[in-house]
């Protein structure tokens, strides 16, 4: 990585490193084969990065949490992207938005996500409300002082069977100058409530051993103290999580661009072919030069949008650009480094086929290209009235 980076950071990014190389890289392997992460492998991950002091990092210190901010986020996310995220999601960083707790919501949920004693889900997606998120058919109707929340969501991912969920519903409609839109509000909902089931979802290709999970909703009862903020509000809550996320996304999305470079570029010097390594033929060479420019311009983007980030200015079309940028990119650095491997390349017994499949996924979630590019646009248009 070419960016400056401050001493402190460094440090950071090394004791990261250490921790990576003896606690997950060495389990790659074994977990795509199996498809799954063992409980007691992910519980020792889990274990071992709240000893070091990786755990919930992204959370202010006053709770417990690491206090890092954007800048070393984003260094540490990097560096996560070296390796599957059915591992590195054992090192939890609680979704943010759990910051807008109160009162005993702090020490029933915030608190808990803290200290590794609970896991939450952030439950957006519905089977036909995926990009549209004010098609979403799951709702909660006012009974009394309490709500009755009725629906399902599937695409909801997380290492292991969570705790409680942070769920999306339409509570109402509301009149704006572009016609009705749904009041959406954000629930706080426990596993085990009477009517709330949840299921493993079926399994995906990328990132295997990554669980994604089905939740169905029916006349769960809950009380007004379960609702997270506002009332209607719950969308203003999501986009400050999303926007973040999706900058984590571009983030990862360099580090497993690096690590396939590395890989590309050493079996471009060491594999020979009429007489000579493969690396000096032209089309192999400029393979290798596309990718680090692909991967010195994501980076240069990432932290752009970070120093927004900290500023307070970024837009939703800046962590657009991002997102959809650093994870293409990622697309063509996996699957040029497929073809400069050859056939070797598709063997399960190297790891470029797993890194291929697993960055195929990065083009879809947290938003897929078609959605971030909707996204720019649109910051391009609305200011002319379009």
């Amino acid at each position: 990585m070419s960016i400056s980076i401050s001493h402190e950071n460094e440090l950071l990014l090394s004791t990261l490193r250490a921790f990576m190389d003896a606690e997950v890289h060495p389990h790659e392997d074994m977990v795509d084969k199996l498809g799954e992460v063992p409980e007691d492998l992910g519980r020792q991950i889990e274990q071992r990065a709240m000893e070091a002091g990786l755990y919930a990092a992204n959370l202010p210190e006053d709770i417990g949490g690491g206090g890092l901010d954007k800048t070393a986020m984003a260094l540490m996310e990097r560096q996560y992207g070296r390796t599957t995220h059915a591992l590195h999601s054992w090192i939890a960083r609680p979704t943010e938005i759990l910051l807008a707790c109160e009162g005993d919501q702090i020490e029933r949920y915030l608190l808990p996500c803290v200290t590794g004693e609970k896991r939450e889900l952030f439950a957006l997606t519905e089977p036909e409300a995926g990009s549209d998120v004010m098609g979403m058919k799951s709702n909660a109707r006012r009974d009394g002082d309490d709500w009755v929340l009725n629906g399902s969501k599937h695409f909801i991912s997380g290492p292991c069977m969570p705790d409680f969920a942070i769920v999306f519903a339409a509570t109402g409609v509301d009149e704006t100058p572009r016609g009705e839109r749904k009041r959406i509000t954000a629930f706080l909902v426990d596993v085990g409530l009477p009517g709330f089931s949840i299921q493993e979802g079926t399994r995906c290709v990328s990132y295997r051993g990554y669980k994604t999970f089905e939740l169905r909703f029916d006349d769960v009862r809950l009380g007004p103290d379960q609702i997270l903020g506002e009332e209607g509000r719950g969308l203003e809550l999501s986009g400050k999580w999303l926007g973040m996320g999706r900058i984590w996304v571009g983030a990862t999305c360099c580090g497993k661009a690096e690590r396939l470079s590395e890989m590309a570029t050493e079996w471009a010097a060491n594999r020979k072919q009429f007489g000579q390594a493969i690396g000096r033929f032209q089309a192999t060479g400029f393979k290798l030069a596309d990718m680090a420019i692909g991967i010195r311009t994501g980076d240069l983007m990432v932290m752009d949008a970070v120093a927004r980030a900290e500023a307070g200015v970024m837009s939703d079309a800046d962590a657009a650009m991002v997102k959809v940028y650093c994870s293409e990119m990622l697309n063509r650095v996996a699957d040029d480094t497929v073809q400069i491997y050859g056939g070797m390349g598709l063997m399960e017994e190297f790891p470029v086929q797993r890194l291929w499949r697993d960055s195929r996924l990065e083009r879809i979630w947290d938003g897929t290209s078609e959605i971030q590019r909707h996204i720019i646009s649109r910051s391009m248009l609305r200011p002319l009235g379009a």
